[in-house]
């Protein structure tokens, strides 16, 4: 599933076509995605104005001058494709998005812009909120501070370990503790780091969560400027891939030597919580 550096991409790379766009035709080419569509979807978006666009964990949300705010969640194998207005001396392309298979929901702007959901297997999903009340909305109100914001520091973290017997791994993929992260980036940060993630999270002395604070800032921004991800189904608007997968240290990296300098350790793989972690047993103490 899209983590914060792929789901913060694809806000960038959407903000262009969308921020400050009126949209003139909503198309629902179905009722639902993961889940059903709200009531009048297509009617609610169009002639909205798309006020800016904003991520919280996950989630992509564009407040609409109509007082509600579309909210994106990309699940694990949506995307966007975006084309700008086409200049008339140009060609057509051969197959539009949204005419390809599995293209869902389609905006299009007052600008031009024909912007495109496709979702292969629909486990990702929009809904229509309340602007005002989006903050105690189910999907957000439980919801911990961005690793990338002011809130999120050693401090911080020190205080949702306290007393805590779970790995910090598991702590860290928990949404309700710290928003937007996820299996890839907590694996690569808790080896920067020299953390295990099978210690008990309340026995990582301050020193170590506050390395670990810096190292999940640092991946965050490595992995944004690389564009993300790309391991199977992730893709950006423009078609590129995100190419911080290059950049991995130990995840997807099991029985291979750790690259940390001066250990002889081998990467390893275990599953915790119903999920893979990589981790040097060496070097992550």
């Amino acid at each position: 599933m899209p983590e914060l550096p792929e789901v913060e991409t694809v806000r960038r790379e959407l903000e262009p076509a969308l921020a400050g766009a009126r949209l003139t035709r909503v198309v629902a080419r179905r009722p639902d995605l993961r889940f059903p569509l709200p009531h009048r979807f297509a009617e609610r978006l169009t002639g909205a104005r798309i006020e800016r666009l904003e991520r919280r964990g996950k989630f992509i949300l564009a407040p609409l001058d109509t007082g509600e705010t579309l909210t994106i969640h990309l699940g694990m194998t949506g995307r966007f494709d975006v084309r700008l207005a086409r200049d008339p001396s140009c060609p057509p392309p051969d197959r539009p998005p949204a005419e390809r298979k599995h293209a869902h929901i389609l905006f299009e702007t007052q600008a031009g812009a024909l912007i495109t959901f496709v979702d292969a297997r629909r486990f990702g999903f929009m809904d229509l909120v309340d602007t005002a009340a989006l903050a105690a909305h189910p999907r957000f109100a439980g919801m911990g501070p961005e690793p990338l914001g002011p809130a999120f520091d050693a401090a911080f973290l020190k205080r949702a370990f306290a007393g805590r017997r779970q790995g910090p791994k598991t702590l860290l993929l928990d949404q309700r503790i710290v928003a937007g992260l996820g299996n890839i980036y907590v694996c690569e940060a808790l080896h920067r780091a020299g953390v295990s993630p099978v210690r008990g999270a309340a026995r990582i002395s301050l020193a170590r969560v506050d390395g670990l604070a810096a190292a999940v800032r640092a991946v965050l921004a490595e992995a944004m400027a690389a564009g993300g991800s790309t391991l199977r189904d992730y893709a950006r608007p423009d078609g590129g891939e995100g190419y911080f997968q290059h950049a991995f240290l130990v995840y997807g990296r099991a029985g291979k030597p750790c690259p940390s300098t001066g250990c002889h350790g081998t990467i390893r793989r275990i599953v915790q919580s119903g999920r893979s972690t990589f981790f040097c047993p060496v070097c992550q103490k």
